[in-house]
């Protein structure tokens, strides 16, 4: 079984984004979820452990197609560790599938599920506001710009348009509730998307002056 501390040698110290500390929370989340789902909880760890791994880490891969990277990372991982294939296989099945932009399956198992849900809680709340904001920085990209009619209706950039955090909020955070696996991830979700809700609202607001 992966270490924290193995693990943690794995992802960038430069990355506030994507980079340990969120793998750590979404650890957390996913053994609080994966406990009420009666998920495998050894399968869910390395999972969590392993799925951001060739984002900006070891396969040198900055978003893009990372989590058939990361999965092939996992793969070779397990299999120095001598884990007996059919559960590398539904490690790996959690990885593939555990992005919000993906054309991958979606998740079928408890696990896949339960590495869903954490991760994506994990973008919302108020820790999803300060990664968003972060993410804006790192893009060189404004915390908020008003979102074209082009992007509004069809998640499309119109030419010079930036991608706010606002926009991220308006394609991807905000839906993220609807999008979820279990019931608990759902639960879990209400009071974070509020919290997100009110935020955004009120950046809005201040952005355009009225308040």
């Amino acid at each position: 079984m992966p270490t924290i501390e193995q693990a943690r040698g794995w992802y960038s110290s430069r990355d506030p984004v994507h980079g340990f500390d969120h793998v750590l929370r979404v650890l957390v989340l996913a053994e609080r979820i994966g406990r009420r789902e009666g998920a495998d909880l050894e399968i869910l760890r390395a999972a969590v452990l392993l799925h951001d791994t060739c984002r900006d880490g070891p396969g040198g891969l900055a978003g893009g197609n990372h989590q058939e990277a990361s999965a092939e990372f996992a793969r070779d991982v397990l299999a120095r560790d001598q884990w007996p294939p059919e559960r590398i296989d539904r490690v790996l099945h959690c990885i593939r599938t555990h992005r919000f932009r993906s054309s991958s399956a979606p998740p079928q198992t408890r696990e896949a599920k339960v590495l869903f849900d954490a991760d994506k809680l994990d973008a919302i709340g108020a820790v999803g506001v300060a990664r968003a904001v972060a993410f804006a920085a790192l893009a060189h990209q404004p915390i908020y710009a008003a979102p074209s009619a082009t992007f509004r209706e069809e998640g499309r950039l119109e030419p010079n348009e930036p991608h706010s955090a606002y926009h991220e909020y308006v394609f991807k955070l905000r839906q993220i509730p609807d999008r979820l696996q279990t019931p608990t991830g759902k639960r879990l979700a209400m009071n974070r998307l509020r919290f997100l809700n009110q935020f955004f609202e009120r950046l809005v607001n201040e952005s355009e002056g009225r308040l």
